[in-house]
């Protein structure tokens, strides 16, 4: 069972453990919906059946060896043209607890975890609701690939598979939810710039030559950047400064 921490000023201090569900993100949702619910509060599962990935994908996770919860936060002190800014501090902050076991992982656009050489440890996905122009919560859906070791994806990995040992899911989320806390809190107190410059220095192929792929266009370069509203920046071999949203470009490297 996943106790309310207590190493959190208000992250998972109303923690709802689900033996099995569809979607902590869908839980997650229907608590909104029907009010009285509290910025911290935590859906986690041992066995999501259908976890939800970008681009509609599903994310897959066998149960009880992983790490698959939501978060429901308030980010309503943001701007909602600042949106990509949250997704940038919860990528940051769960990047920054697996370098605590892996040398070397980044974040690849928008917001899945990768260990070069390996594989998609983790992801990210930020569903936000709002009321006309204004922010009223965003569910935080994580996954984490923790002491699986079998894939029917070859592109995934675990920190198990990396290091060859296993870990504890009670602590490893107690920490987690501990670094991404303080992650948001760097947001709260608008330490924006701050936010962006690490998610950069860890963007996933940015200033190397990569191939990607539009529609039907197959073509190279660089990722220089993302725009304030999360776009991602690619220069050409033509030394053309392209923009893209999440499904408009395909890596192929």
């Amino acid at each position: 069972m996943y106790k309310i921490l207590a190493n959190t000023i208000f992250l998972g201090k109303d923690v709802h453990f689900l033996p099995d569900c569809h979607s902590t993100n869908d839980i997650a949702l229907q608590m909104v919906r029907q009010g009285n619910v509290s910025e911290g509060t935590i859906v986690i599962c041992d066995h999501q059946i259908k976890g939800k990935g970008q681009r509609g994908n599903v994310w897959q996770s066998q149960a009880g060896l992983n790490l698959t919860f939501s978060l429901i936060l308030k980010p309503d002190f943001l701007d909602i043209t600042e949106q990509f800014s949250l997704n940038m501090c919860i990528s940051n902050g769960i990047r920054g607890l697996l370098e605590d076991y892996i040398a070397d992982v980044k974040v690849k656009w928008p917001n899945d975890i990768k260990v070069p050489g390996y594989g998609k440890i983790g992801g990210v996905l930020v569903e936000n609701t709002f009321s006309g122009s204004n922010w009223e919560y965003a569910i935080v859906g994580i996954g984490l690939n923790i002491n699986q070791k079998t894939f029917l994806n070859p592109e995934a990995t675990s920190l198990a598979l990396i290091t060859e040992n296993n870990f504890d899911l009670k602590e490893l989320f107690k920490l987690s939810i501990s670094r991404i806390e303080q992650s948001y809190l760097m947001l709260k107190r608008g330490r924006l710039r701050e936010i962006k410059n690490e998610y950069l220095n860890h963007l996933y192929l940015r200033n190397n030559k990569s191939r990607f792929q539009s529609n039907e266009e197959i073509f190279y370069g660089e990722i220089k950047g993302i725009t304030s509203f999360g776009k991602l920046q690619i220069e050409t071999e033509e030394g053309q400064l392209r923009l893209f949203d999440l499904k408009e470009i395909v890596f192929l490297d």
